[in-house]
């Protein structure tokens, strides 16, 4: 009996910390497969903060920059100079599609959001993965290391920092 409530209760903390997640920070790599198993592989640095703020850092194969809010898409290429700003009309709420997972089975869970089924792996009350199949139909697998959850952000770190001499194109 002592063992099913440890389980129980093992199993509750898992789930909760997934539905919990109010900030997220890692290392991932990025790997996108197309139907001729091609391989594109992405690395870089991923902050998140709730509500809907994030910046994604690729520093291999090239440098770039994301930042998202809630109302639009800032993209910032260093190599080519040139920021683009495109108003976000497909709304994607990474801490919404976190919290709507159910539990697949023992550190997975799925979750259907804007019609696109994710499969999150996690170890350790951490996310380790994120699976899906993107509007291409390619497969994307995003994996994370060194991963911190619910941590202070500085919300300084979610404005695109870009030279004024860039080439600025509103989308």
């Amino acid at each position: 009996m002592k063992l099913l409530t440890l389980l129980t209760l093992c199993t509750l903390q898992i789930n909760a910390s997934l539905l919990d997640i109010t900030s997220f920070e890692a290392d991932f790599k990025q790997t996108i497969t197309d139907e001729k198993n091609k391989e594109l592989k992405y690395k870089g640095h991923v902050i998140a903060s709730k509500p809907q703020y994030a910046t994604w850092q690729y520093t291999n194969p090239i440098e770039k920059y994301v930042y998202i809010n809630q109302y639009q898409a800032t993209i910032v290429e260093p190599e080519i100079e040139q920021v683009i700003v495109r108003r976000i009309t497909n709304e994607f709420d990474f801490f919404q599609m976190i919290k709507t997972a159910k539990k697949l089975q023992e550190n997975a869970y799925v979750t259907m959001y804007n019609n696109t089924k994710y499969t999150i792996e996690v170890n350790d009350r951490l996310i380790k993965s994120i699976i899906y199949l993107d509007q291409f139909e390619n497969n994307v697998k995003i994996e994370f290391s060194d991963q911190k959850q619910n941590h202070k952000i500085d919300k300084s770190r979610f404005t695109p920092k870009y030279s004024t001499d860039f080439d600025l194109i509103n989308d």
